[in-house]
């Protein structure tokens, strides 16, 4: 019998085989690479909202506590949003002409809340505890980053889940004293490398070193007890910790 294909035809199979595999390969790097680009994150990207609040003015230049907007982030898993009448308790008085705030009090006269486009939106099938965090000792700004620069809010981070893995499998970079949880410009102090053999320490250092010791306790405290939420049966309480930080169940329920 004749043959029916030219021997070349050999090396343009293997070109086809061997290229349909890079071709899939590329295929792959770049949809992995378009799923983390800002485009999709929208880190960066600024939301349209009905009305330009300014954390900017607001937290840097006015100086208002996290907490006074986001009244349940120490108690609930919504960090929760300012009501108008919470707004209006400045803005009866300043600004109360202004076009810009014309939202604010339409929505105050009439009682309809303002439709904010959220910022931070998680999944529905990720479930996000503000209290725990805050508890544990994780600053607004892990998150958030340093929303006291910005004049619109935008993402920070990705929110993708190995972002989240990345501080749950090591948290105590991220953690800090409980009284600086909602310091946005704090930062941690550095240690001074000691010399070999100089183990006496002034009584000033000796006070600043006890101090750290009893923030850290506190915070190791904090983070017990949300491990003791957790069901028993575990070796440790070691064990027990790194379960609720990494543990499916913690985020996907």
């Amino acid at each position: 019998m004749a043959q029916l294909f030219h021997p070349s035809m050999n090396t343009f199979s293997r070109m086809t085989i061997f290229g349909a595999v890079f071709l899939l390969g590329g295929a792959l790097w770049l949809a992995s690479v378009w799923s983390r680009s800002n485009y999709v994150t929208e880190v960066g990207v600024v939301r349209d909202q009905p009305v330009p609040f300014s954390h900017v003015h607001h937290v840097a230049g006015l100086g208002i506590d996290c907490r006074y907007c986001h009244t349940s982030v120490e108690t609930s898993a919504s960090a929760g949003m300012p009501s108008t009448a919470t707004c209006m308790n400045c803005h009866a008085h300043i600004w109360k002409q202004s076009p810009l705030l014309e939202p604010v009090r339409a929505s105050y006269r009439t009682g309809e809340s303002l439709e904010w486009t959220r910022v931070h939106d998680l999944p529905d099938f990720v479930y996000f505890n503000h209290s725990v965090h805050v508890a544990a000792g994780v600053g607004c700004v892990s998150c958030h980053g340093r929303v006291d620069k910005m004049p619109l809010m935008w993402r920070e981070h990705s929110l993708h889940m190995d972002w989240c893995l990345e501080c749950h499998r090591n948290p105590e970079p991220h953690r800090r004293p409980r009284e600086e949880v909602f310091n946005l410009a704090w930062e941690r102090p550095t240690k001074e490398p000691t010399t070999p053999g100089s183990h006496a320490a002034k009584p000033a250092d000796h006070a600043e070193a006890v101090a750290g010791h009893a923030q850290t306790d506190d915070i190791h405290l904090a983070a017990l007890e949300i491990a003791a939420a957790i069901p028993p049966g575990y070796d440790s309480d070691v064990a027990r910790q790194v379960t609720i930080l990494t543990s499916c169940s913690t985020c996907h329920r």
